[in-house]
């Protein structure tokens, strides 16, 4: 038996919570899965696991060898790690998941740079608004805004998501331009959703501060939709303010209540957390810092 692939499948079962997905992520077989971890459970003398048709748990001796095997796989990384590094650049497959809006921006501006810099990395960049389990489905890194919602995973601040207040030319034509947040409940607008509702809007000047939500209208859970709606001409809607930016440029957008200031959210890149961190996502994290700080509507 080989006991590190053993140890990997067991893992990736109880990370995933099932065989076949264990088996979806390393690339195997479910039933290669499967007869792995009954060989560690044979030659252990003990079960590691508790099944049903519905979900797989751990035992009471399985969860604390879980914790000595994600142990020994991170020291084997680690030690490859240590050995590529010294050889060269960072090189292998890369997994980086960001909002669809980020990512649209940064390939049209940026990616070519850093496949230029780390050839020797195959960036797979995933393009989604919802909740990623990095572990479950084998993702080295996500960037995301806005608070960080699982204390169990490492993160780094890395810049700094400011938002302007827009509409396109065409609606403004039609229905005035507002001049105060509180005009925008005459105008149509644009609502952001997420898993816990529609996003409210906040707006501050002077000290003064602005908590809106409004009910009704349009609402959409993707950032491309929601930019190409705000595009469109359907209403009054919240940019990242390097998009609006953008639009305003080619005469797209126009930027609404100036002299409003509408919430920033932080950026962070999340990662596993564990004691060491591969070179490649080190090379990802450090790149995609460096192009936030050159974006003023981007820096912390």
């Amino acid at each position: 038996m080989d006991k590190l692939k053993a140890f990997e499948a067991f893992v990736k079962v109880v990370d995933t919570g099932g065989f076949t997905r264990a088996g979806e992520a390393l690339g195997m077989p479910k039933a290669t899965v499967s007869t792995l971890v009954q060989d560690l459970e044979a030659q252990l003398g003990t079960r590691l696991l508790h099944r049903s048709t519905r979900r797989v748990t751990l035992t009471a001796d399985g969860a604390a060898y879980y914790e000595r095997c994600v142990q020994v796989l991170d020291d084997v990384r680690e030690a490859d790690e240590s050995v590529s590094s010294r050889q060269g650049a960072p090189s292998g497959r890369l997994r980086v998941d960001m909002t669809s809006a980020m990512a649209r921006y940064l390939v049209r501006e940026a990616v070519p740079d850093f496949l230029r810099r780390h050839p020797g990395i195959a960036l797979e960049l995933g393009c989604t608004d919802r909740p990623i389990n990095l572990v479950s489905e084998g993702v080295d890194c996500v960037i995301r805004i806005g608070a960080i919602q699982d204390s169990a995973m490492a993160a780094r601040r890395i810049g700094s998501m400011r938002f302007l207040t827009c509409a396109a030319p065409s609606y403004l034509t039609e229905h005035g331009v507002p001049i105060h947040p509180q005009e925008l409940r005459r105008h149509r607008w644009i609502n952001y959703f997420d898993g816990s509702g529609v996003v409210g809007w906040d707006f501050t000047k002077d000290g003064e501060r602005l908590a809106l939500k409004f009910d009704g209208g349009l609402a959409l859970n993707d950032s491309n939709v929601y930019e190409d709606a705000c595009v469109a001409g359907l209403g009054v809607g919240q940019l990242p303010a390097f998009l609006v930016e953008w639009h305003e440029r080619a005469g797209r957008l126009v930027p609404l209540l100036a002299d409003w200031q509408v919430e920033s959210f932080p950026v962070h890149a999340i990662y596993p957390s564990s004691r060491h961190l591969s070179t490649k996502v080190q090379a990802f994290v450090e790149w995609v810092a460096e192009v936030f700080e050159g974006m003023p509507a981007m820096r912390r």
